[in-house]
């Protein structure tokens, strides 16, 4: 039977990352890969340097926001069924943006629309690759650090990231009798274009980025040991720890007076 991966926001970042460490990883031979990001070009671009293993890998250039986002994944889920059996052995959320700044002077359509490609998408497309998957299959949603308190000049990303954190909690506990496994991964700042993206080209670089690789590793690893989050800086640890003996205002309202962002 035909075993799938999918792996979306896959043109660049940690997407590409997930992709590159899967493609090199043995137990991945005869596997086929779908690699779904809103580039075409990127996508392509990126796909062409996998190269030298005996794993196919597919593309599919598509626009993820919202519920219409994750329907275009069901239609190629639904295509896929119609050549064949196949099983999903693993899926991973990746696609999503943030936007630096006070909520009143960000965009609220652009607001919006992360609500509905981090939140939206990320739940239809888990909702559609799940009847596809079987014991053994894993899922690996990309939250954040951010998703443990809500922090001002962040205040809609931060929210995302918890309902991601918070779904993929309850969905592992869900899922845990049909041997499926569940896992956040939660980074702090990594070497990634995000930064750009959320500061509107005002912050080229996230300050005091880790290295995608490291991050992406310690995640693939502690997902396949069945861990419901993946945090790989010590310093991460205990952020999250420390945040549950903060007050969710206190936590706001400093970060939104001593932690600006550029946007």
């Amino acid at each position: 039977m035909k075993r799938i991966i999918i792996i979306t926001g896959a043109s660049s970042g940690m997407g590409a990352e997930f992709a590159r460490q899967i493609y090199a990883d043995k137990s991945t031979k005869n596997h086929e890969m779908w690699l779904i990001a809103r580039e075409a070009d990127k996508l392509t671009e990126f796909a062409a340097t996998l190269t030298g293993k005996n794993v196919t890998v597919r593309t599919f250039a598509m626009d993820l926001c919202g519920a219409a986002g994750a329907e275009r994944v069901r239609e190629i889920l639904d295509k896929e069924s119609k050549r064949g059996k196949f099983v999903v052995d693993m899926l991973i959320n990746n696609a999503g943006f943030g936007t630096y700044g006070p909520f009143i002077e960000t965009d609220p359509t652009r607001e919006m629309m992360m609500v509905d490609l981090n939140c939206t998408a990320l739940t239809g497309i888990c909702g559609f690759a799940l009847p596809h998957m079987q014991r053994g299959s894993r899922i690996i949603n990309v939250a954040s650090l951010a998703a443990f308190l809500p922090l001002g000049n962040f205040a809609v990303y931060a929210a995302t990231k918890a309902y991601v954190l918070s779904f993929s909690i309850a969905l592992a506990a869900e899922l845990k009798e049909h041997g499926i496994s569940v896992c956040a991964l939660c980074p702090g700042s990594v070497s990634t274009n995000f930064a750009n993206v959320a500061s509107n080209g005002k912050r080229r670089e996230v300050l005091h980025g880790c290295d995608p690789c490291r991050v992406v590793a310690h995640c693939l690893k502690k997902s396949a040991r069945g861990a419901k989050i993946a945090l790989w800086r010590p310093k991460w640890k205990i952020t999250a720890f420390m945040s549950r003996f903060v007050g969710r205002y206190i936590g706001a309202r400093f970060t939104y007076l001593f932690n600006k962002r550029p946007h």
